[in-house]
């Protein structure tokens, strides 16, 4: 204990004493007096103050107890890792929405890919490891560092948990942590071939799934080095970056490097966790001809990693299990959302060659309706429905003129006419393409409503900020390049201009006698 705190406690305890005995010699004078005259109140008095003092000694030692109990429990409220209470709740409710997402995944594949991930996520929430990845090119030295860190850090070190083709982990444990650390080494970034890539992949996998991020390089950043480092830290990964082989470089070389990574990472990287080891130094040749190995130099490393995992460590799981759980969320609402695109596209697609087939068959007096009739309430019903939304034919037909309305006060009418007439004429027999144009026309007008419709649908029922005519405009403008329209128009002269060169020979033939009469 230190001397002030003893001088504090002789000193109170003195005071505390002194008052008792002032009181006691109080009290027995205060009994004298009145055993005088009244006997009886002395004896009464004197049995109030023997019980006031029992009181007192069992209320002291009560408190004592409870206190003793609450230190207790506290200490062991202390060594319970807990992950913070609202990110993990923020966690569960997302999975519990996965799992209602997985439901509307008709793909079996990837609906069992993401109820498995999801059971995963629950299994790391549930067991509290804290996963650290060891993550860099192949000639960094990551391996050597994992063997120097497994060698050097406290605790007792488990057998590697299997080796795959992402590497191994080992399982260690930090004096002043509770949670277990799981170590993985990955292989390498940038290593040449297909099996480097694919192998690549794996190790950047396992990197977005890391609660805190081990990033080894052996000397400054390179650009390649440096994309996979920052896009990690913007989906919100913690790391730390290594400068490894420090036994090649002066001190002053070393120095120098340091300053460049840390203004290099400056934004997204402490300067405090940027740390210089050297994880296998090089042999010495000593001057009698033996040759000495050194020991690894990784204690600002151990350091920083002790400091960052105690300090930060219920954070860094808590966060990762919510960026994981986020992560498979947006996964399921893409799968989701492709799904409904597909099935989308495929309303389009009938509802654009029906109206076609009719237009074609009996056009339009005036042109400016084919606006109107290229959009079709049904469809706008059908799509809408897709995306979860029941309309009623109102409404259908309300958003449909709305949309038509858009198409021909933007040119977009008379655009579509003299696109589709330049490619029929190109196509076509010059005495169908009359015929042919205004029910092309109104085939490709109508994708272009269902394809702004899917927009509109796809951002519950919001055009955006540029409205309606900005979400048209770009409609048009992605299903007027060259490669669509080739492709568009093939389809169209199989699906209307072949019928309609089928109905006009009909029309042409002769009526021939029956050759019985």
């Amino acid at each position: 204990m230190p001397l002030s705190r003893l001088l504090t406690l002789i000193l109170g305890l003195s005071l505390i004493l002194g008052l008792m005995l002032w009181l006691i010699n109080s009290l027995y004078r205060l009994y004298i007096q009145i055993s005088f005259t009244t006997p009886l109140l002395a004896n009464l008095l004197l049995l109030l103050l023997i019980c006031l003092i029992g009181m007192l000694i069992v209320a002291f030692i009560y408190y004592v107890g409870l206190f003793q109990r609450s230190r207790k429990e506290s200490r062991r409220r202390r060594l319970t890792p807990k992950v913070p209470v609202e990110k993990t709740e923020a966690a569960e409710e997302t999975l519990k929405a996965i799992r209602q997402q997985v439901t509307q995944i008709q793909d079996e594949v990837a609906r069992q890919e993401l109820l498995s991930r999801s059971r995963e996520i629950e299994a790391i929430l549930a067991r509290g490891e804290l996963l650290v990845v060891v993550f860099g090119t192949g000639s960094a030295g990551k391996t050597s560092l994992v063997n120097a860190l497994i060698g050097r850090m406290v605790g007792q070190v488990g057998a590697p948990m299997g080796t795959t083709e992402v590497g191994e982990t080992y399982s260690l444990k930090l004096k002043g942590l509770n949670r277990q650390i799981l170590i993985t080494d990955t292989p390498g970034i940038l290593e040449a071939g297909v099996a480097g890539t694919e192998r690549e992949q794996m190790a950047r996998q396992l990197a977005t799934e890391a609660d805190l991020l081990l990033f080894v390089v052996d000397n400054d950043l390179r650009q390649s080095e440096y994309e996979p480092l920052r896009r990690l830290a913007e989906i919100g990964k913690r790391s730390l970056l290594v400068l490894n082989k420090t036994d090649l470089y002066s001190e002053a070389d070393k120095e120098t490097i340091l300053a460049r990574l840390r203004q290099r990472v400056r934004g997204f990287i402490a300067a405090i966790d940027v740390v210089a080891i050297a994880a296998n130094p090089q042999p010495a040749q000593l001057e009698t001809g033996e040759t000495l190995q050194p020991d690894p130099d990784i204690m600002p490393l151990i350091k920083r990693l002790a400091a960052v995992l105690r300090a930060e460590g219920e954070d860094l799981v808590a966060d990762n299990i919510l960026l994981q759980s986020q992560r498979l969320g947006e996964e399921a609402r893409r799968l989701i959302d492709n799904q409904r695109r597909r099935q989308a596209e495929k309303v389009v697609e009938r509802f654009q060659w029906i109206g076609a087939g009719v237009i074609a068959v009996t056009p339009l007096p005036v042109v400016d309706l084919l606006a109107t009739a290229a959009v079709n309430a049904q469809m706008v019903i059908e799509i809408g429905r897709i995306y979860g939304c029941e309309l009623n034919m109102e409404r259908g037909r309300e958003l449909a003129l709305s949309l038509g309305k858009t198409l021909a006060s933007l040119g977009i009418v008379r655009g579509a006419i003299e696109l589709v007439s330049r490619a029929l004429q190109l196509n076509v027999a010059t005495y169908l393409v009359g015929k042919a144009i205004q029910g092309v026309s109104a085939a490709y007008l109508t994708r272009i409503a269902g394809k702004s419709f899917i927009e509109y649908f796809r951002h519950d029922q919001d055009w955006g900020d540029g409205g309606i005519t900005e979400v048209v405009q770009r409609q048009f403008q992605l299903n007027r390049k060259d490669e669509f329209v080739k492709a568009f128009i093939a389809e169209a002269i199989a699906r209307v201009v072949r019928p309609l060169e089928a109905r006009s020979t009909e029309e042409e033939e002769p009526n021939l006698p029956d050759d019985r009469s």
